[in-house]
């Protein structure tokens, strides 16, 4: 298990949580007081009831308390099979990751397991979880968002199912484009999105004394590849082979240099900081922000006089965005498959996706679920729900994933500081076929 200790403690360093717009300071539900040992252990009561575990984490206080409604009513239900929830706090980042290390190694894992969306690739991989195609045959995948069956598959087998995604968009200050004479560029028509020129340059004419051009830097860690990582495919590049076995020539192809370059022109000119202040551009700092679909909810309690646009194009049209969030995934120690996989049927309904995607403010992965949601139809999230739906693309599906994300945050930084660009996405492409080749190799 060497190797699941290792990989899982990078994945708490690299802060993946953050990217997609989770709460990590959320509020822990009353029933997480059992340990998850004696959850997975005691699958089947006295009476011929069985009992089904679930771990995810902490919170806002919209979702505990959906996650109590839904239990109560599948449990009232479902007689025969009855479902508790461990909901493990984060606000110490490695306890949840620290918490599956320990189960995997004693063979104690719940049934059910959220993970983050660019994990599923290792999770599986290492045989922690086992897939779920006959619990969503193909006719019912149909109905999620493309990228969220890309990132939920591994080795041609559908190992997760999110009820959640998420994307980026570019958000601009009206009042600070007025005062540069730069039209708005469109939230109805990708055509009418601005190129990755013309951001550079709005970006240039937009930075003055009192505020830089744009923020591009979500965080220092997994917000690097998830929100800068569509720069890269819309230049034509790949992080990893389509088998995700290989990064050498990928990472560090020419068109993964052209991206990373293109981006340090932001940060070397001033146009963007490297360091941006907490809440940049809600504080009137910068003008532009490549922010997510999470930040929509701030914006509209806000004075700010504030637009939407589709991320930034390629300048040949070609259209990339971010996407991914936490899924559930059946573990190798569930003594129950099947009815974890009936009550993840259940959960992942048309109509419990609206509810969980409403409580929690963040697009659904259900195409259908969005006939029972309100405040998609226009403006920003109907922008964001479109891109999910055309130009959506899940981050590098690799088991070796985290190595990938952590090299790829310090190079991109060591960069935007100032190093080569090649030099660093060859180190990056080092680190990972060595690391590949090392754990994975067939």
């Amino acid at each position: 298990m060497k190797k699941v200790l290792t990989t899982l403690g990078v994945l708490a360093l690299g802060g993946m949580l953050a990217a997609c717009g989770n709460n990590a300071g959320a509020t822990k539900q009353a029933d997480a007081s059992s340990e998850g040992s004696s959850q997975a252990a005691e699958s089947k009561s006295a009476d011929g009831v069985t009992n089904v575990t679930i771990w995810s984490p902490t919170d806002t206080a919209a979702i505990e308390a959906w996650w109590v409604e839904k239990i109560d009513q599948w449990n009232k239900e479902n007689p025969d099979i009855q479902v508790k929830r461990e909901a493990i706090d984060r606000a110490d980042a490695y306890a949840y990751e620290n918490k599956i290390t320990t189960a995997t190694t004693s063979g104690n894992l719940p049934d059910i397991l959220y993970v983050d969306g660019p994990m599923v690739s290792y999770y599986a991989a290492n045989g922690i979880t086992v897939p779920l195609d006959s619990y969503f045959p193909a006719d019912d995948l149909k109905d999620f968002m493309p990228s969220t069956v890309q990132a939920d598959t591994y080795d041609g087998k559908l190992y997760a199912i999110a009820p959640t995604e998420s994307s980026v968009a570019l958000f601009y200050n009206k009042d600070y484009l007025d005062k540069a004479g730069i039209p708005y560029p469109s939230d109805t028509d990708i055509k009418q999105a601005w190129t990755w020129s013309q951001f550079l340059d709005n970006a240039k004419k937009l930075t003055t004394s009192d505020y830089v051009g744009t923020n591009i830097i979500m965080d220092k860690g997994e917000g690097i590849i998830y929100a800068l990582g569509s720069f890269f495919t819309e230049a034509g590049a790949q992080f990893v082979s389509d088998d995700g076995s290989k990064a050498d020539g990928y990472v560090n192809s020419d068109a993964s240099v052209k991206a990373a370059e293109y981006l340090n022109e932001f940060i070397k000119n001033g146009y963007a900081n490297l360091d941006p202040v907490k809440d940049e551009f809600l504080n009137g700092k910068a003008a532009t922000l490549l922010g997510g679909s999470w930040n929509i909810a701030d914006l509209e309690k806000s004075n700010l006089n504030w637009g939407v646009s589709y991320f930034p194009v390629a300048d040949d049209g070609k259209a990339v965005s971010p996407t991914g969030d936490w899924a559930a995934a059946i573990t190798k120690d569930s003594k129950n498959p099947d009815a974890a996989g009936k009550f993840l049927q259940w959960a992942m309904n048309s109509d419990n996706i609206a509810s969980y995607a409403s409580a929690v403010a963040k697009p659904a992965s259900r195409t259908s679920s969005y006939d029972k949601m309100e405040g998609w139809d226009s403006g920003a999230r109907a922008l964001m729900k479109w891109q999910l739906q055309n130009t959506g693309v899940s981050r590098p599906r690799t088991p070796s994933y985290s190595v990938l994300s952590t090299d790829f945050s310090t190079a991109m930084l060591n960069i935007f500081s100032g190093s080569d660009a090649k030099e660093e996405l060859d180190n990056v492409a080092k680190n990972f076929d060595e690391n590949y080749e090392m754990y994975y190799k067939k």
